[in-house]
């Protein structure tokens, strides 16, 4: 298939040529018409702060109170895709997150610890990506259905090989949906040393922007379909002119106040845009036993102080019933460095085994801007951590990490330990 970059069956050679997270569907070794893969995460981490609803509100209270655990299976992945011939083919992407589905309650720390009853579009059994490809070359390709959106390094290579930490970077993770996907129509294609993709999509919903997570959840719907009042636009292009090295670019721009069912044809869903726009920079650096990633990741919200007053946050029998401000912006930066010890001593680099001793820091900030003079502190967050990955195979990984969220002043600090292992690998 001209036009999908084809690797070996060691996944590692995904991160080798940072490929998409939308092209990795469709990877397989040999040339198979059919595909088969996926990736996995289990995890265990242990909180040394406390859970209390009022940590934030009341923090002296909260200073001494004890730690508390918890295992995880972040994500199930299963890859499918097949090569129907004469340019035509087929990627879906399967998640099982958190290890079930259906209906999770949720305890509310913005609705001063209210307990509410959570449904997700699926649960928690998503279609990441379910889409029609028609490739003319290499060049040019049109993919229609459910697809990433690559906006930022953690949705463009979302999979675990793709970071040292045990959980996903936090700060793209904290402000942006991740992964991001939605349907619309994409073109994309490799020309030299560039790779680029355009991207059409049904837009935003305002009515799921919060205080502490900006616009994570605007992509989901309590519908059966995505609404699609109003639209967006995403586009990406990655740079491989130096050898081990990518560097992209990324953003998105689209309208998001009454982008929601019914759609309210008076006050401020009618009157105002909400435009969301974001702009980032990220790269990943492989080379001589390193590997150094970096990101960083701007967004704007028109409109944000408005949308606590949109139909659907009035209507308290609507499922987007939320009383805080949305800030006008948020930010987060990020990188991260890792070297492969293993490398220094010969009988394990034979064998293929890698343990990278890396670092982290972080910051971000889903309220980066008061809202009527509203503010909410504790969304500042600088985070650092340490840690182990150990390969002892390409497609395996066993991580451990401690890091600490250091917050302002005011509040407690937040350590953390995690231990997680995770695959990722095609299987046909």
């Amino acid at each position: 298939m001209t036009a999908i970059v084809a690797c070996s069956m060691a996944l590692a050679s995904t991160a080798n040529v940072q490929e998409s997270a939308g092209d990795s569907v469709m990877s397989h070794a040999r040339g198979n018409r059919l595909s088969i893969g996926g990736y996995g995460e289990i995890a265990y981490g242990r909180n040394f702060f406390s859970d209390h609803v009022s940590r934030y509100s009341q923090p002296e209270l909260h200073k001494d109170d004890p730690s508390h655990g918890r295992f995880d299976i972040p994500h199930a992945v299963i890859y499918m895709g097949y090569d129907f011939g004469k340019g035509w083919s087929f990627g879906t992407e399967i998640e099982f997150e958190h290890g079930g589905t259906g209906i999770a309650y949720e305890k509310e720390d913005e609705e001063g610890g209210e307990w509410e009853q959570e449904t997700e579009k699926g649960g928690e059994v998503e279609l990441e990506q379910f889409w029609i490809q028609k490739s003319f070359s290499r060049a040019a390709n049109l993919r229609m259905g459910h697809i990433v959106v690559p906006v930022g390094l953690t949705n463009a290579h979302h999979e675990p090989l793709n970071f040292f930490t045990v959980y996903r970077p936090e700060g793209e993770y904290t402000i942006m949906p991740s992964t991001w996907h939605q349907t619309g129509v994409s073109f994309w294609g490799r020309s030299g040393d560039f790779r680029y993709e355009a991207q059409v999509l049904a837009g935003l919903n305002a009515d799921n922007f919060t205080n502490t997570g900006w616009i994570r959840k605007g992509h989901k719907s309590p519908m059966e379909y995505d609404v699609a009042n109003k639209y967006g636009v995403s586009a990406r292009i990655d740079n491989y002119t130096v050898p081990g090295l990518r560097i992209g670019l990324s953003g998105y721009y689209g309208h998001a106040i009454g982008n929601s069912f019914p759609r309210n044809a008076n006050g401020v869903d009618a009157e105002y845009k909400g435009q969301v726009v974001i702009g980032a920079i990220d790269f990943t650096y492989n080379a001589h036993n390193w590997i150094v990633r970096g990101q960083a990741d701007y967004g704007y919200l028109g409109d944000a102080e408005q949308l606590k007053y949109v139909y659907n946050r009035l209507n308290s029998k609507s499922p987007f019933k939320h009383s805080a401000f949305v800030s006008k912006n948020a930010y987060a930066v990020g990188i991260e460095a890792g070297y492969d010890v293993f490398s220094q001593i010969s009988s394990l680099r034979e064998q293929n085994k890698k343990l990278y001793v890396f670092g982290r820091y972080e910051m971000y900030d889903p309220y980066a801007s008061n809202t009527k003079g509203t503010a909410y502190d504790y969304t500042a967050v600088k985070r650092v951590a340490v840690g182990l990955n150990y390969h002892p195979l390409p497609q395996i990984v066993v991580k451990a990490e401690y890091s600490n969220r250091l917050l302002k002043s005011i509040y407690n600090d937040e350590p953390v330990l995690n231990i997680g292992v995770a695959y990722e690998g095609f299987f046909k």
